[in-house]
């Protein structure tokens, strides 16, 4: 059948997510040889209206083209079956799982369904339906929308912004603010967020300022370091060491120490005893490969003996 894009309601476009480059081919395909699979659509329920399933990027790319109508055919079900119907049509590649938490969510919330029955509809466990609803649960709804427009990849909001959110809803939120305009890789995301977790707010101010710097100064960083021999890298690492030794005591001796809140000396002491014990299996190891090193030139030189 052929229907009036006026007469469509598009309740579930909010469970997909976007990508400009593949609805851009699709508006050129349309326009070059017009629509070739109809939408799939569902009586609403109120006269002359259809809900739709499937067909979302064909329906945003007629209207681009300025077309009014779209071939349609209609699916006789009740509306929880066919959502979970169109979802098994689908390749298990077209959903991430922050998708599949939308469509549950949905589920849960518009039909009642339980975390039981939509593991069975799913053919899931329950702790499958619990960390997916548990991604939606965490991941604050501004960043969801930025998925939802294809602005950031759902992988990396899932492997780097969700932890983020977790420990910090507010940071996760600003970070991806920042990275939403850039359309960034998620190995850029990767790295945006590991500086952010390990970087002082200096670093993290850069990175909300200018990420595209940061990035480049860390490509750079790193493409230095790959053409360093082994020798220079070694003598980079004993030379850091070195200067953060010299540079902690000089804060010990300028009394640092006593104007610590009880708190904050428990944090040190404990960092302080970690890094005492990585010195100490670090010169331990040194110690070894010296004296091992020094035996097998001996060994190897008779007029060594």
């Amino acid at each position: 059948m052929v229907l009036e894009l006026h007469q469509l309601e598009l309740r579930y476009e909010k469970l997909r997510r976007r990508d400009r480059r593949r609805e851009a081919q699709l508006v050129a395909s349309l326009a070059e040889g017009g629509q070739l699979l109809p939408i799939v659509v569902l009586a609403s329920g109120v006269a002359g209206r259809y809900v739709v399933l499937d067909g979302y990027k064909r329906v945003r790319a007629l209207r681009r083209l300025r077309v009014d109508t779209v071939r349609a055919v209609v699916w006789e079900l009740e509306e929880a079956e066919a959502l979970l119907l169109e979802r098994l049509m689908r390749t298990a590649a077209a959903h991430s799982a922050l998708e599949q938490g939308w469509l549950l969510v949905e589920l849960r919330d518009r039909f009642g369904l339980s975390l039981d029955e939509l593991a069975r509809r799913f053919d899931r466990g329950k702790s499958w339906v619990s960390r997916r609803l548990a991604l939606v649960t965490e991941l604050p709804a501004e960043i969801q929308e930025q998925v939802r427009l294809g602005a950031i990849a759902p992988h990396a909001a899932m492997k780097y912004l969700v932890p983020l959110a977790r420990a910090n809803a507010g940071a996760a939120t600003r970070l991806a603010a920042v990275i939403a305009p850039l359309r960034l890789t998620t190995r850029q995301v990767g790295a945006l967020y590991t500086g952010w977790q390990a970087g002082s707010e200096r670093t993290r101010e850069l990175i909300l300022a200018t990420p595209q710097v940061y990035l480049r100064a860390r490509d750079e960083q790193v493409q230095a370091t790959a053409q360093k021999s082994p020798a220079q890298l070694l003598l980079d690492d004993f030379g850091a060491l070195g200067g953060l030794a010299r540079r902690a005591r000089r804060r010990l001796e300028q009394g640092l120490w006593t104007r610590l809140l009880a708190e904050e000396q428990a944090d040190v002491a404990r960092l302080a005893a970690r890094a005492r014990a990585d010195t100490e299996d670090l010169f331990t190891r040194w110690d070894r490969e010296v004296t091992d090193a020094g035996r097998s030139h001996a060994d190897g030189d008779p007029e060594a003996a």
